[in-house]
């Protein structure tokens, strides 16, 4: 029995650093990954994670660009999404709502489901205003705690699993992001559900907010949010009006969707 536990051991230390390259080089995929990035950010040795990514390439996972040697998702990987989907997409209900946000804001629009402690960003429409504010690349994950999108989620769970999710979170929080408080998000969370959406401050990026709401299932459970980027200067209060109709109007057309497909399902 004992001798088996470091097999066991060093397999599952090795399927949890393919776990984290993987999601490194989709939080990055948009512009590709560099080897140096995914090894700072995953605290892995460089001759560890290029065997590693050489693995997956030669799995069709992973591919590499020749020229610049950047990373990006494998075509094999868009095959396991498309397998893998579930039968209520939440992407296809709510793209071309999130098209239509854009068009009316001018400014980068996102939508954030929760995958366990953690919010990820599935889509993203950009608007026309000439400054873009990417606070997220499609695929990113991070502490749900973190993001107005995330927290527009986190705002609405139940007591005991805010605080379960805000205790679990607090140390990777703390030491990813400097600027994180606790305290300022307990505030959002009060606000938020005193009117109903987020209005926050980016953490990683000074002089950008965000506006998010929720969108709720059939149990009244907040399973996804949509959130507006973009700089403070340009959230007065007519414009934070504004963002925040073209929000609510689509989500009152994606939730009779969700509740429908629910049912049937």
């Amino acid at each position: 029995m004992n001798t088996a536990t470091p097999a066991i051991k060093s397999g599952t230390q090795v399927v949890q650093r393919v776990a984290a390259l993987m999601r490194g080089v989709t939080s990055r995929n948009r512009v590709g990954a560099r080897l140096i990035d995914l090894c700072t950010e995953i605290n892995i040795e460089r001759p560890t994670a290029h065997r590693i990514l050489q693995g997956l390439v030669s799995e069709g996972l992973i591919r590499q660009d020749e020229s610049t040697k950047r990373y990006f998702l494998g075509n094999v990987v868009y095959e396991m999404g498309l397998a893998a989907s579930p039968r209520t997409n939440m992407r296809d209900l709510c793209h071309s709502h999130l098209q239509q946000i854009a068009q009316c804001t001018g400014d980068t629009v996102f939508l954030t489901i929760r995958a366990g402690f953690d919010g990820v960003c599935i889509d993203r429409a950009e608007g026309a205003f000439p400054i873009k504010v990417f606070v997220l690349e499609v695929g990113r994950r991070r502490p749900i705690n973190i993001g107005g999108g995330a927290l527009a989620i986190l705002s609405f769970l139940d007591d005991n699993e805010i605080e379960r999710i805000l205790k679990i979170n607090k140390e990777r929080c703390l030491e990813k992001f400097p600027n994180y408080s606790e305290a300022e998000v307990r505030k959002n969370i009060a606000r938020a559900r005193g009117r109903s959406h987020v209005i926050s401050d980016v953490v990683e990026l000074p002089g950008v907010r965000t506006i998010a709401v929720p969108i709720f299932d059939k149990n009244n459970h907040p399973v996804a949010a949509i959130s507006v980027a973009t700089l403070s200067t340009r959230l007065d209060k007519d414009r934070t009006e504004l963002v925040l109709d073209c929000i609510n109007k689509a989500i009152e057309q994606i939730q009779p969707n969700l509740l429908n497909i629910e049912t049937e399902n």
